[in-house]
């Protein structure tokens, strides 16, 4: 049975991802009283003079291709996105080899991952390191339908492949891995990682989050898409909103097995979930090679920044293959060195987990990451 992708193919996550988060600090927030309400900042972005270095955006895009198409769709905003969809689902197979019956666009990844979550726990756990991107899987633990599965703890805060084999068994019936990592930023070596896909998608589906694959320096080295052509149980998860700088727009998109592409399907509502703008983007940014190359050497060059930033001020951090670092902070807690870096006007990450010491900043614009810089040390002092 093929999948009808205009009515019934799955391209973005249903009311299970409905757990949308509204963060509001004094750089971001709406004001309210019963008679109205007023906006405090500007309605796009952050404000000015504020260093947004939390979300892993690609503050570059979108790219000059990318607005041109978005002023060229808006046109047509009164139509649903059903052909665009589809020319872009034709898009990503050509390039990765498959049929687009392979392919399924979503609203961002987070709606394709919370749906495959969704299905997976219809016939067992999710299987997944300590610490990873857990946030669309632990859509079935919200809904009690199923729970996410933890290894122990990695002292050097790598995946374990060989534990995460071992820890296989009749209950899992998906093992999530992201790589490279987040918050981590750690890539797993994609030699050891295609033979644990291999042996370990004859137990379980193997789900490969690859959201930050195209920062990294060898973005076709390190994919595991030739295992979905291959015929093996793995699904492969993309998304345009981080080096495409089109996580406003929300597209994303998995590769897998037709089969598996119509399961999930069923937690899905179709095309109508997917915006002309977004689309447009998109197509027009997926061969933008210019604007991708340009964007890495900017991230490249945050991250050298903030590597030397951290060691000029006795810290150190985990080596990084996307555009967000890891940092050690020692005894200093994660969430009060969060706060403190806000108070400067810089906006990042606090506690993981209970990794209390580890904080995650992102690169944003080079001026922005130059404010982390230059905050670090006057933060790092009201510590010492």
């Amino acid at each position: 049975m093929t999948v009808d992708f205009n009515r019934r193919g799955f391209l973005v996550g249903a009311a299970s991802v409905a757990a949308a988060t509204t963060v509001l600090s004094p750089s971001m927030s709406w004001a309210k009283d019963a008679a109205k309400v007023t906006r405090l900042t500007p309605l796009y972005g952050p404000a000015p003079g504020v260093a947004k270095l939390n979300a892993n955006e690609n503050p570059y895009g979108p790219s000059k291709k990318a607005l041109a198409a978005i002023q060229e769709a808006s046109l047509s905003g009164s139509y649903y996105a059903s052909e665009s969809a589809m020319a872009l689902r034709a898009m990503i197979a050509e390039r990765n080899g498959v049929d687009p019956e392979f392919v399924a666009i979503s609203s961002g990844s987070s709606g394709v991952l919370a749906a495959t979550a969704i299905n997976a726990a219809q016939t067992g756990n999710i299987l997944g390191p300590d610490l990873f991107w857990d946030t669309t899987s632990m859509a079935v633990e919200h809904q009690e339908i199923g729970k996410i599965v933890r290894l122990p703890k990695d002292a050097g805060l790598e995946i374990d492949l060989d534990a995460m084999y071992d820890a296989i068994d009749d209950s899992i019936s998906m093992v999530q891995v992201v790589n490279p990592n987040n918050p981590t930023g750690l890539l797993t070596d994609p030699v050891a990682l295609k033979a644990f896909c291999i042996k370990a998608s004859k137990k379980a589906t193997v789900l490969v989050d690859e959201a930050y694959n195209e920062v990294t320096d060898a973005p076709e080295s390190n994919t595991m898409v030739s295992l979905v052509r291959d015929g093996h149980d793995v699904i492969v998860a993309r998304t345009f909103s981080k080096i495409y700088g089109l996580a406003g727009m929300r597209i994303g998109y998995i590769i897998a097995a037709p089969q598996t592409i119509e399961s999930i399907g069923k937690y899905g509502i179709g095309s109508y979930g997917l915006n002309q703008a977004g689309l447009a983007a998109a197509i027009a940014s997926y061969e933008d090679d210019e604007f991708m190359n340009a964007s890495r050497a900017k991230i490249r060059e945050g991250r050298e920044m903030v590597y030397s930033a951290l060691k000029e001020n006795g810290l150190t951090a985990l080596p990084s293959q996307t555009n967000f670092i890891f940092a050690d902070l020692g005894s200093i807690n994660a969430q009060t060195f969060r706060e403190a870096m806000e108070k400067e006007n810089v906006l990042i990450r606090g506690i993981y987990r209970d990794y209390t010491n580890w904080s995650r900043v992102s690169m944003g614009r080079l001026e922005h990451v130059q404010m982390y810089v230059d905050a670090l040390p006057k933060v790092l002092s009201q510590f010492s």
